[in-house]
Parts: structure tokens; sequence; C-alpha cells
């Protein structure tokens, strides 16, 4: 359902802060696919992610997503296609407007605006049905303005958006990383959730090796703009830190992933 071939990006060409960022990505995903990538800083991963929601444009190579050359479809229009989970907690919602606001502006992405009412009641009962699968409360909150809201509950908010028009592909760009670990895996096992229930197809960058070989059903690995591990099925399952640990080393790359990598 995605195709990358010969995906390439370099930063800021023929500069003194001319970066490769990609180099020659070739990648397929599946209808249903849960990928989790990880990689050290640099690597690529965001830059990847990016490309793919059309922050970035590729430099060569093309992007099929379920049939449709998004190659050079800018951002604002392949958004209909595309759900997408922030690092930020604070960019994935409009603090100024009611949750229940924020929910109709996610039902309505893709789709033709009109002049009647911007929320009907028939509307409201599913937004609080689906806050309710939140377990934090805001099915009671709905017209509280999400700038009141913590990070937590707004990075759940923004899931809950991301999913609610069923996108083709979830991207998920380190979005549990500025949270507490307990709030984190809040999110993380409302992620899981809502992917299995819809059977959404994922893309999640993270720098949490356990999260990385925990969650999905295929893991991949980059390095200077490469891909250099991929592992999927029951050879995933039976990864262990230590083995993902190896393969960085193998990759002569002992010293280019942090410190938060190893502690996390």
């Amino acid at each position: 359902m995605l195709k990358l071939t010969n995906i390439s990006k370099t930063f800021n060409p023929g500069k003194i802060t001319e970066r490769i960022a990609l180099k020659g990505i070739d990648f397929e995903m599946q209808d249903g696919d849960f990928v989790t990538v990880i990689g050290g800083n640099g690597a690529g991963k965001s830059t990847l992610l990016n490309l793919i929601a059309g922050v970035h444009s590729a430099d060569t190579g093309s992007l099929v997503l379920d049939g449709i050359d998004l190659t050079n479809v800018p951002e604002h229009l392949r958004a209909k296609y595309l759900g997408r989970v922030f690092q930020d907690p604070m960019r994935g919602t409009a603090a100024d407007m009611q949750i229940e606001e924020n929910l109709a502006l996610a039902m309505r992405r893709g789709k033709k605006r009109g002049l009647s009412w911007g929320i009907h009641q028939s509307e409201r009962k599913l937004y609080r049905e689906k806050l309710a699968l939140l377990d934090l409360g805001l099915e009671n909150r709905m017209t509280s303005k999400v700038g009141l809201l913590s990070g937590g509950q707004r990075q759940a908010l923004t899931l809950l958006m991301a999913t609610l028009q069923k996108p083709r592909l979830l991207l998920l760009d380190e979005h549990t990383a500025a949270l507490d670990p307990k709030t984190a895996k809040k999110v993380l096992e409302l992620t899981e959730q809502f992917i299995k229930a819809d059977n959404l197809s994922a893309f999640m960058v993270t720098h949490n090796m356990k999260n990385a070989i925990h969650y999905g059903n295929r893991l991949i690995m980059m390095r200077e703009g490469r891909i250099i591990f991929d592992v999927r099925g029951e050879e995933k399952k039976n990864l262990k830190v230590e083995d993902l640990l190896k393969k960085f080393g193998s990759a002569g790359i002992d010293g280019d992933f942090n410190d938060r990598m190893i502690l996390n």
C-alpha cells in the first residue's frame, strides 16, 4: 500500500552546510503493516517520515500510496490520506478551540466545507463515545478549551483526531518522546488499540528500542540515510534489545546512538 522507489534527499546542496539525509531508499509496506523505525540521530528516520507526509520533497525517486502517485503532491493535499501525530503535543491540536471543535475539524479533513452548523448533535454522541475510549474523562469536558489540557491529554486527543477518519497511513513521529513514562505508556497502548481496531497501516519513528521491538509487526533500522536492517513477523517477536545493539555495533555505529536510546 506504500511504495518508495529510489528516494533520495539532500539538504542545502552545494553549500558548506550540505547534508545527505536519504540515499536511494527502496521500501514497501503492505496493507495493515505497523512498522517501527529506529536509528541514531541523523539516521534519516524523521526525514523519511516527513517526506512521506509531504513536508519535504524528494530529489529523486517516487512515492506511491494505495496506487496514487504522491511524489509531487503538496503536503496539504496529502492530508486527506494521512493521519499524523507529532513529537510535540502542542502541534496536533488548536489550543484556543474546544475539544469537540478540534474533533469536528478532524472529522472534516479532506472534505468540502459548507455553511451549515459546525457540529451536529449526532456528532457529539460519536465524539463522546470516542473520547470515552481514552479513559481520561474528556468525554465530560467536550466544551473545554484544548489549551487547558495536559500534554498527555492533548497527545491522546491528537491520536484520536489522527485516526478518526481511518487514514490510509498513520504517521507517528516519536509521539511519546515528550511525555513522562507513565503517560507515554498510556498513549502507546491507545495507539496499538486504535491501529488494531481499524486495521490501520502505521509508520512509527522512535528512539526507544524496547518500544520498537514490542509494538508493530515489522522493524526497520536506519543509518546515514539508508535502511540497514528490516525484520518482521516471528523474527521480530523474538528480538531483544541486545540484538539491536549488536546490529548497531556490526554496522560500525557504536557511538552513533545517544544515551537516551540506551537508557530507554
